[in-house]
């Protein structure tokens, strides 16, 4: 059994806010904060003594990552957000076809193949839901991929990953998971998806400039990266400047010089205290949360534009419509609710962090504001 009121303590945000905005950024731990400030300590103190110490910690976090996901460490790489990510992804799957997406995206998730000149199909959303059937009609000889959001940043729509892999066919899976790494089970093998990438400064609650990205073992065999750097090769450490042998066995070949290790450090953390948890209790808290959350909303009388219909498609995010988005956001805040503003209302997020009396303080922010 969790004992998530001890888990919210190690977020101090909760001691003045009910921060309801993980699905924009969320807030670090105690233990992150310490990782990457500890990081600078030693750097300010000692300098660059600790070298090996911090690559050493670097593979580690690797390892974590991967088994936090069930990869193999040599599938991931870190970056700083899902854009670097998504193009590493478009450097390994340029040559693939054309590519099958949603207009709910995120722009990140077309905008890099569109760069490239690949066509992208922006399948319809069906009352606020991406079909299976859909994707499935959509794949043609001209198709090579499909990429989508494990969840929707515009209205929360969560689509099922392995549903989508067993009708994908020779179709290459791309998951843009930001909005779902830390709050939702990921199981790159069981799903067969064949590349994702994550920002670190959502869900995962490990601060701005960190992140990853996986590259299934195939991909990594079929592919070079377009963008290299001194550590790209089998043996960097050989300083060699007159010879090109680029590393065939790892996604890091795409880690573009010496590493950021703050982030890195922050997000290892921030892993190591979700895995603790357990991807499955946190992902049962998440949704326990927002099924009260909808509920209140819809006792009191606030529309939730987030497709609702199909339960296995709620995540933890909800879009509320509101006629004054802005307005409603600077009067939450002012009573100590954090959310985000949207075009038709406001974005609200319950991570594993927050409870119930976070929802209350909304609902009672939202019920000021009404009259």
């Amino acid at each position: 059994m969790i004992n998530w009121v001890d888990i919210r303590k190690q977020f101090p945000v909760t001691e003045k806010l009910a921060y309801l905005n993980s699905a924009a950024a969320g807030p670090v731990s105690r233990a992150s904060f310490e990782a990457a400030s500890g990081y600078y300590g030693k750097m300010m103190s000692d300098g660059d003594v600790h070298w090996n110490r911090w690559l050493a910690d670097r593979e580690t976090i690797r390892k974590n990552i991967a088994a936090f996901i069930n990869a193999e460490p040599e599938e991931i790489a870190f970056t700083t957000n899902t854009s670097s990510g998504m193009n590493v992804i478009v450097d390994a799957l340029e040559d693939r076809g054309e590519v099958i997406s949603s207009e709910l995206e995120f722009p990140v998730t077309t905008l890099p193949w569109m760069h490239r000149r690949i066509p992208v199909h922006l399948l319809p959303a069906v009352e606020g839901e991406v079909r299976i059937e859909d994707i499935a009609g959509a794949m043609t000889h001209d198709t090579g991929v499909i990429a989508l959001s494990h969840v929707q940043f515009s209205n929360g729509f969560r689509i099922d990953p392995e549903k989508v892999g067993e009708v994908k066919g020779k179709h290459a899976l791309v998951i843009n998971a930001s909005q779902s790494a830390g709050a939702f089970e990921i199981d790159v093998k069981r799903m067969k998806i064949d590349a994702l990438c994550a920002t670190g400064h959502k869900w995962l609650l490990a601060g701005y400039g960190s992140g990853f990205v996986y590259l299934s073992r195939e991909l990594l065999n079929q592919s070079l990266p377009r963008s290299i750097g001194w550590l790209s090769v089998e043996q960097p450490f050989d300083m060699r400047n007159d010879e090109f042998r680029p590393r065939h066995d790892a996604a890091a070949r795409v880690e573009l010089g010496c590493p950021h290790f703050a982030g890195i450090f922050s997000l290892g953390a921030s892993v190591d205290l979700m895995t603790a948890c357990g991807a499955a209790n946190i992902q049962a808290r998440v949704l326990e949360l927002n099924r009260r959350l909808t509920s209140r909303l819809a006792e009191n009388g606030w529309k939730v534009l987030s497709p609702l219909q199909n339960e296995t498609a709620r995540s933890a995010e909800t879009l509320i419509e509101v006629e004054k988005p802005g307005e409603v956001v600077r009067h939450l805040f002012r009573r100590g609710v954090v959310v985000t503003e949207k075009p038709q209302g406001i974005r609200v997020a319950t991570h594993f962090f927050n409870d119930e009396e976070d929802i209350e303080r909304l609902i009672a922010g939202l019920s000021q504001y009404a009259v």
